[in-house]
């Protein structure tokens, strides 16, 4: 696989600008840690067999097996990490691929505005197009110079700094495109479907 231990890292830390003065959200608490959450505990991947893959409204439908993803042009960031169930987390460091890079490669159709993440245990979440455009979601393999650890969702999970962290699928293996929103596992379960940390939107 490729050494991406070179890479300059981007600093996102300073996005909280866009919502007001506060880097940290209402109503959340600060935490060192890095709590785990999830919806059912951590599925067995092979990383032999795991593919990322991506279809829908696109020109090309993807495939990735993980030795191919790790190989696709990388980046780093640093950013905060906002959980719904009111801890933060900041400059969280992380590696992987852009949302961009993967749509680009893809050939996104025009009248593609919705985005749904499949994951290997059954999740989905969603977010509109121009939310996943944004710079910042990643779709992550490293973490602060290591591997992402499998509880945090690796091989691959994605992260969404804008948004409350249940909009980055741990564990994902699928990103679909679709012309009408189509809602995900938390959101069909009264979760807010937009889910801004700023204004506290938790709940739908």
């Amino acid at each position: 696989m490729a050494d991406h231990a070179t890479n300059s890292v981007t600093d996102l830390t300073d996005l909280y600008r866009e919502y007001g003065d506060e880097r940290l959200p209402p109503g959340q608490r600060q935490t060192d840690r890095f709590p785990v959450l999830s919806k059912s505990g951590t599925p067995s991947i092979d990383p032999e067999t795991y593919r990322f893959e991506v279809w829908g409204t696109v020109s090309e439908e993807l495939s990735y097996s993980l030795e191919a993803f790790h190989d696709l042009p990388s980046a780093t960031q640093r950013q905060d990490f906002h959980c719904v169930t009111g801890w933060s987390k900041f400059d969280c460091r992380f590696t992987g691929v852009t949302f961009e890079e993967i749509a680009t490669r893809a050939g996104v159709d025009a009248d593609a505005e919705h985005v749904l993440f499949h994951a290997a245990d059954g999740y989905t979440t969603n977010l509109p197009l121009s939310e996943c455009e944004r710079d910042g979601v990643l779709f992550v393999y490293g973490y602060d110079g290591g591997e992402l650890p499998p509880d945090h969702g690796g091989p691959i999970r994605v992260v969404t700094p804008h948004k409350y962290a249940y909009k980055g699928a741990k564990w994902v293996t699928g990103v679909e495109f679709l012309t009408e929103r189509q809602l995900g596992y938390w959101e069909r379960r009264g979760y807010s479907d937009t889910a801004n940390p700023w204004n506290e939107e938790r709940y739908g």
